[in-house]
């Protein structure tokens, strides 16, 4: 698909598709999206009581969650499995254009970028000791997961309106079943849909404060963390 850079409100970038009239990324921000909804809501929740996280990302895109979730296992010496599946993948060159330096100021965890981005596909790669990287090319829809595997789940497709079979009751109960007990799944999506197809699927939903420019985001858990 083809796509366009644009520039977010908080001085970082996203990609828009003209196709489905639709960004990667919030456009209020890109990179306060990600941390608030990805690494705050997600990651940090379940390193409450957790030292090693398995993470299920649904659309790798640009890599900016990756990178992120990469940072806190920096500054935190704890350790991330990274699971990511990607469809479409999108070309290291295109990243590049993205200049990542001029929102991204940890200038170390910038080395890691073109890494993620360059790394083999469909096989599990050590980035750091702490961040195991595994990019699978691969549609969610026939993909199978393994049962009781993840921590975490980022869900971060496309809208339910620009890709609504990613959004079905049989999704969220495929994801339910590859979580692991205590487990959550966050989105930046609070669509009544979306909330009535996790609770169909066995999640307990709670609404959160959203990232700028919304009012709202979702977290799923399978259980309560203990």
């Amino acid at each position: 698909m083809k796509t366009e850079i644009r520039l977010t409100k908080d001085g970082s970038v996203t990609l828009y598709v003209p196709e489905l009239n639709e960004h990667y990324h919030s456009i209020n921000g890109a990179l306060q999206e990600s941390m608030h909804v990805f690494i705050r809501a997600g990651l940090e929740y379940a390193w409450q009581n957790q030292s090693e996280v398995s993470i299920l990302e649904v659309g790798f895109g640009t890599g900016l969650n990756a990178l992120l979730t990469l940072e806190q296992t920096l500054l935190n010496s704890k350790k991330v499995y990274y699971h990511t599946l990607e469809k479409y993948p999108l070309a290291p060159d295109l990243i590049k254009q993205m200049h990542f330096e001029q929102f991204i100021f940890n200038v170390p965890l910038l080395h890691f970028l073109p890494v993620l981005h360059t790394s083999p596909w469909n096989e599990p790669v050590i980035i750091t000791p702490d961040f195991t990287l595994l990019k699978s090319e691969a549609d969610l829809r026939p993909y199978l997961l393994p049962p009781n595997r993840y921590t975490i789940i980022y869900f971060d497709a496309f809208a339910p309106e620009k890709q609504p079979d990613l959004w079905t009751d049989e999704i969220f109960k495929k994801l339910y079943a590859a979580l692991k007990t205590n487990g959550c799944l966050v989105s930046y999506c609070a669509k009544g849909s979306f909330k009535r197809s996790l609770k169909a699927a066995g999640f307990t939903v709670e609404a959160l404060a959203g990232p700028a420019g919304k009012r709202e985001m979702t977290r799923a858990l399978k259980n309560n963390f203990s």
